[in-house]
């Protein structure tokens, strides 16, 4: 059953004792004083629908530790010692100096609770209503969208041990396994989780290895029992399926069908790097820095530098790219603004009518477009700088202030896209390309122009392409979209705003990751995506302190 805070104070109460040592307007003296507005009772009761068992820690206790924890970067047994010890942490939870705080396991059980509930991030969303009462956003029409990597909680592992921890966690899940492995796989010793004793310096007996794990992997998925399987049996054996697939290739002179393999001679664009967190992945955030674990994406209001909203992602794969996961953050965030204030949200608009520099033109628009919603200047850096990001940009009615990708010619210093010019189709006829040098040629069905024999004999052709066949131009079907942006974005007023107010996100960044927030501490998407949540909140809280969070009669605002 649910557990309540009792209003009574205790004599050795640290609140009511030592509460104006805390210092004003930090976190501790805030939580001390308003925990219980913050955090009430009903908000957590759907955590507990019987009343039957011992009372649970009381919420506000409960989730005041969690906002401290993830401010503070502190593991579960930490922050239950410092609920102990920690006097600061009892005048904010409440607690008498005497008060025995409670276990680890219970952070841990009340994290499971709202993970199963119907509104896991229900801590981030009490933050976010304070932010809304405040009026702190009001009127503030920028919004940023970032994203920076989190490295996780486990250790990167190579194709040997991959495949040995597959194969042992198969014949722990999966029903009649074992005997399989004992009679079928033979290259290891798959009781021991370490690596086969071989003459790891000899290339020959590394190569036989790898060809003798993969071909166990394959005996043993092809003499399986047929069975129906569970979750997670067929979890651990899609799993083997991967790892066995996923870094190796048939030797050289293989035809593919003698099941020899060896190492691939390149990396999987989506491979699994752990067996102990299959959703962690490599990310290449730049083209120099490389790191494993998981994408965190943010949306930031760039003047006061609080994330409106956040989502954690594995750090590969095109539906978890900036862009992609980006907009959909920020046009999810605008629905819930429109929502609450009883608007429909705004029409969409085919083609973009933004002037540089954030200036739109609402002259051009159609009618119901301007002025319908909550519309921002969007600032972001090129990864975000995608067509299908910038048309569903312009159809909600927001200005890209976006860095835009860089145009990489096909000859170094020769032409690039820009230099060609396109007339996209209209009233049933064909677009056309026309060339630096004059010549123009019909746009297909598919979006490409072919020059072909006019380039044979082109004066330019050493600058424009190195095809025995001459230059074929293949435009993306944003292409007139991103076109438009690349010239706004070449404005001295663009690149102004961009410089103006890219700092505080990179602030807000920092702030996010600062302590020993870089790090996970959980295994899997879901698990961390809640701790992110939890880590957004205490860091907007914190920043609600330092611009002058109070109370007043039923509502937040700012001194």
């Amino acid at each position: 059953m649910q557990g309540r805070a009792d209003p009574q104070r205790e004599i050795l109460d640290v609140e009511s004792v030592a509460r104006h040592l805390l210092p004003a307007g930090g976190m501790f003296a805030f939580l001390a004083g308003h925990r219980r507005e913050l955090f009430p009772d009903d908000m957590f009761a759907d955590l507990f629908p019987t009343r039957r068992g011992r009372p649970s820690i009381p919420a506000d206790v409960v989730a005041s530790v969690i906002v401290l924890q993830t401010l503070h970067g502190l593991s579960d047994t930490e922050a239950a010692q410092a609920v102990t010890f920690d006097l600061r942490w009892k005048a904010a939870c409440g607690l008498a100096v005497t008060a025995r705080g409670f276990h680890p396991t219970v952070l841990t059980y009340w994290r499971r609770r709202l993970a199963r509930s119907a509104r896991p991030n229900r801590i981030f969303d009490a933050v976010r209503q304070v932010v809304a009462e405040t009026g702190v956003l009001t009127g503030k029409t920028r919004r940023a969208l970032d994203s920076t990597v989190l490295d996780d909680a486990v250790a990167t592992q190579d194709t040997v041990t991959q495949l040995i921890a597959a194969i042992r966690r198969v014949a722990r899940e999966v029903p009649g396994a074992a005997p399989v492995i004992a009679e079928w796989c033979s290259a290891h010793d798959y009781r021991d989780p370490g690596k086969p004793a071989i003459a790891w310096d000899d290339p020959d007996a590394r190569a036989w290895l790898v060809d003798a794990l993969v071909s166990d992997a394959h005996r043993l998925l092809g003499h399986l029992p047929e069975q129906e399987l569970g979750a997670k049996p067929a979890e651990a054996v899609a799993l083997l399926a991967l790892v066995a697939g996923q870094d190796v290739e048939p030797v050289e002179d293989s035809d593919g069908t003698d099941g020899r393999w060896r190492i691939a001679r390149r990396v999987a664009p989506d491979r699994v790097i752990s067996t102990v967190d299959p959703q962690a992945r490599h990310a290449h955030k730049t083209r120099a820095r490389r790191q494993d674990g998981y994408k965190a994406h943010v949306v930031v209001e760039p003047d006061t530098g609080i994330i409106t909203d956040t989502r954690l992602t594995p750090a590969s794969g095109p539906e978890n790219s900036d862009a992609a996961v980006g907009v959909d953050l920020l046009l999810g965030a605008q629905d819930n603004d429109t929502q609450d204030n009883g608007q429909p949200p705004a029409p969409g608009d085919d083609q973009p009518h933004d002037r540089p520099g954030g200036k739109r033109d609402t002259a051009a628009e159609p009618a119901g477009v301007a002025d319908t919603a909550e519309q921002w200047e969007v600032l972001a850096d090129s990864a975000y700088g995608t067509g299908e990001l910038l048309d569903r940009l312009h159809r909600a009615g927001h200005t890209p202030i976006i860095k835009p990708w860089p145009l990489r010619p096909a000859v170094d210093g020769g032409f690039t896209l820009d230099d060609f010019t396109v007339t996209e189709p209209a009233d049933g006829q064909l677009g056309t390309v026309t060339c630096p040098n004059g010549y123009t040629r019909p746009l297909s069905r598919s979006r490409s122009a072919t020059f072909g024999a006019l380039c044979r004999d082109c004066p330019l052709r050493a600058r424009c392409t190195t095809s025995a066949t001459g230059r074929t131009l293949r435009l993306h079907r944003h292409d007139a979209i991103t076109r438009g942006h690349r010239q706004c974005a070449r404005d001295s007023e663009f690149q102004a705003a961009y410089r103006r107010h890219r700092p505080m996100v990179e602030r807000s960044i920092a702030w996010l990751v600062g302590g020993r927030n870089r790090r996970l501490r959980y295994r899997g998407t879901a698990a961390n995506d809640q701790w992110l949540h939890h880590r957004v909140a205490a860091v907007n809280l914190h920043r609600l302190l330092a611009l002058g969070l109070t109370r007043r009669p039923g509502t937040w605002a700012l001194a």
